[in-house]
């Protein structure tokens, strides 16, 4: 009996809210972070750094030089790089800070999170990210090179670094700034004259081709671009009991963390606010967790708090433990001074970790190293990254709950040998893995109406194989592990601890169909060996020559012939001619006559290409024509793959769905690489991701020619 597995599958909303609010912050001095995040950042150093910085130090060089202000031709002043479905109700123009304000400067005192105060547009969930990256002075000046300013070799132009799927890349903009009434429109800082957080803001927006498409998306997103680091999610309804021991681990550990409630179906048409004065759909920034004394024993002689920072740059929180609340007074003095002391600015506040865990929906948790918050071991981790794609119609077969199509998705192995170091259970010896998986260029591609894809993943164990696992395999046997939903966000990431063995990882779209770019990362606490490398997709680099050799038929004697060759003797002698030879347009009548006799094949018979290239085949003697046995040869093929073709057209369409063409492929004794496979399926494959007859032998000519062609080679 084939095994049922349930496939859960959850949607998430993306945090955007009206930016048309009051702006306030008091000056705050920046401190560095003691956390570790070591391996991140030695991985964050990318060799191709060097090369990038010396780009954009030739390019302000050569404008210094010159004496002319940098104009980015990539990201011009003008509505491309606004917008690209709707016009912003505004008049823009664009400045130049030495346009705007006297004495502008790149960063004053430092880069804080009370540098950041939203704008016109929908992007808090970026400023949240922000707002949790200027904690760490490490993490922050790696994203903004500091060496910048509006006086030293200024030439309006400025760089950022951000990680994009496996590698950072270096941003270059000018410095011309959209602007309304001589103010900026979107993100700003509280000093009017200063600039680093605006032009942040457009080197990311640069990146994903207009402030536009910065609208709407999740803290998690951003807080990955500025560290590399590994998202973990959390829904509020599920969270664990050890969450704020976990979240405290994090903030130790110099983790960006971020927090929201959802917009409910209820609520879409009333107002976002709440009545503790929360906005749904809103991203807020989680800056410190205290535990303080309460003056009053009571059963509870501590509290649990949690800061957290709104990127308007003002508080709305109405609830206990808000500046203006009775609760402060529950507390010691020393306590109140030292919260006091944490909170630096007016759109920071207070709340008690219950009624954060009653008032927020999800919580958000970027980690610099997959280093676990559950314990207080420190852990060395090795990392494996793995580029992938899904193709309609080839290898993007849907989840668990598609049958049929789920065994094309792509299969990365994985090998497990050295279990943990004291292991919680000494019983139980296991390996811990984390495994993430990220979908590529959906924000980007926005303009072209790309949405998130809802992904996931699951873990199967495999014995043995090298080969691409089949339907039967994934029909009965059930997964070790796999991620807890499918979600539409754009990274999925799980944490597992495993037996050692191999294994095999299936990243799919929740639904077949859906074509797109990914990269897995699998993080593995032991050092991998050469025998046990972190995953490797289960396909060869180059075709294999794998085709099964059988024995020649001995030829048969004119008596021995059956009445199909007869047939075809008759039909040859009568297209051939007194040269006894057909050409392309000869062959083609003969294969349709040939066709037309066998009634269960609905065809029109073979294009002139398809002809062209069974002659290239079968041309043995350089004639470009074939002679009988030439021509019986090729026939005796086409009937060999004409009986694959039937075993997969099982409705009887004269159809076989693009997803059965690997099997059938491999039937013909062709072991092909998934690549190849995609670009069968593109080539032969019709809107409704079938292939006709056909197309299914024009494509097995051509593969046919080339496994002889490499076979002679060698």
């Amino acid at each position: 009996m084939a095994l049922v597995e349930e496939t859960s599958v959850k949607v998430a909303l993306e945090t955007e809210a009206s930016p048309d609010v009051p702006e306030g912050k008091t000056d705050y001095p920046f401190t560095a972070s003691n956390s570790i995040y070591t391996a991140i950042l030695s991985r964050n150093e990318a060799v191709k750094d060097a090369k990038r910085l010396k780009n954009f130090l030739e390019l302000r060089d050569k404008y210094v030089h010159k004496k002319v202000l940098f104009e980015d031709p990539l990201f011009p002043p003008n509505d491309s790089s606004l917008w690209y479905s709707s016009k912003f109700p505004i008049e823009f123009e664009w400045k130049r800070p030495t346009e705007i304000c006297d004495n502008p400067q790149f960063i004053i005192d430092g880069a804080s999170r009370t540098d950041i105060c939203q704008g016109e547009l929908g992007d808090c969930w970026l400023l949240a990210a922000i707002a949790c990256l200027t904690l760490n002075d490490k993490l922050l000046y790696r994203v903004i090179p500091s060496d910048q300013s509006f006086t030293e070799n200024y030439a309006g132009i400025f760089h950022f670094q951000f990680w994009r799927y496996g590698e950072w890349v270096d941003v270059v903009v000018d410095d011309r700034i959209p602007t309304s009434n001589n103010q900026l429109v979107f993100t700003k800082s509280f000093r009017k004259n200063e600039f680093w957080s605006a032009l942040l803001e457009k080197a990311y927006a640069k990146l994903h081709g207009s402030y536009e498409a910065l609208k709407g998306g999740n803290t998690l997103e951003a807080m990955e671009d500025f560290t590399g680091g590994v998202t973990e999610f959390f829904e509020m309804s599920e969270a664990p009991k050890e969450l704020y021991k976990i979240m405290k681990k994090a903030l130790e550990r110099g983790s960006l963390m971020g927090c929201s409630i959802d917009v409910s179906q209820s609520a879409l048409h009333c107002e976002t606010e709440t009545a503790n004065g929360l906005v749904r759909g809103h991203a807020y920034s989680i800056t410190a967790l205290e535990e303080c004394d309460k003056l009053k024993v009571t059963k509870d002689t501590k509290i649990r708090l949690v800061q957290m920072r709104n990127p308007w740059g003002m508080v709305l929180w109405k609830g206990p433990w808000n500046a203006k609340s009775k609760e402060w007074s529950t507390i010691s003095s020393s306590d109140k001074a030292r919260l006091k002391k944490k909170t630096v600015e007016t759109s920071e506040t207070w709340i008690s970790f219950e009624d954060f865990k009653k008032n927020f929906t999800k919580l958000e948790i970027c980690n610099l190293t997959p280093d676990t918050l559950l314990d207080d071991r420190s852990h060395s981790w090795t990392v494996a990254v793995n580029e992938g794609r899904w193709v309609r119609g080839s290898s993007a077969g849907g989840c668990r709950n598609f049958p049929d199509t789920f065994w094309t998705n792509p299969q990365y192995r994985m090998r497990l040998y050295e279990e943990d170091d004291d292991p919680d259970d000494p019983e139980h010896v296991a390996c811990t893995v984390m495994v993430a998986l990220m979908q590529k260029g959906r924000r980007k591609d926005r303009s072209k109406g790309a949405k998130l894809y809802t992904i996931g993943f699951s873990i199967y164990e495999m014995i043995g194989s090298q080969q691409h696992l089949q339907k039967d395999f994934f029909l009965y046997n059930a997964s070790k592990a796999k991620c807890k939903s499918y979600i539409n966000l754009r990274e999925v990431s799980e944490r597992f601890c495993l037996p050692p063995g191999e294994y095999v990882i299936i990243p799919s779209t929740f639904d077949p169909h859906e074509e797109g770019e990914f990269i897995l990362r699998v993080f593995s606490e032991k050092n991998s060996t050469s025998e046990a490398k972190a995953n490797k997709e289960i396909e060869q680099d180059d075709i294999e020559v794998q085709k099964e050799k059988k024995e020649k038929p001995k030829p048969q004697q004119p008596d021995e012939e059956s009445g199909e060759h007869k047939m075809f003797r008759a039909i040859y002698q009568q297209i051939a001619g007194e040269d006894m030879q057909i050409c392309a347009n000869e062959l083609k009548v003969v294969m349709k006559r040939v066709l037309e006799k066998h009634n269960d094949m609905k065809t029109d018979g073979f294009s002139l290409e398809s002809c062209r290239s069974m002659i290239a085949l079968m041309d043995t003697d350089g004639t470009g024509k074939l002679n009988l046995q030439e021509f019986k040869h090729l026939w005796s093929k086409i009937k060999a793959w004409q009986l694959i073709f039937k075993k997969y057209d099982k409705d009887k369409s004269s159809t076989i769905s693009s997803f059965e063409m690997r099997n059938a492929v491999n039937d013909a004794g062709f072991r092909l690489n998934n690549q190849l496979y995609d670009i069968i399926t593109m080539r032969y494959a019709d809107e409704h991701l079938n292939i006709d007859f056909d197309s299914f032998i024009c494509c097995f000519v051509r593969l046919e020619g080339m496994f002889s062609k490499y076979t002679l080679d060698f």
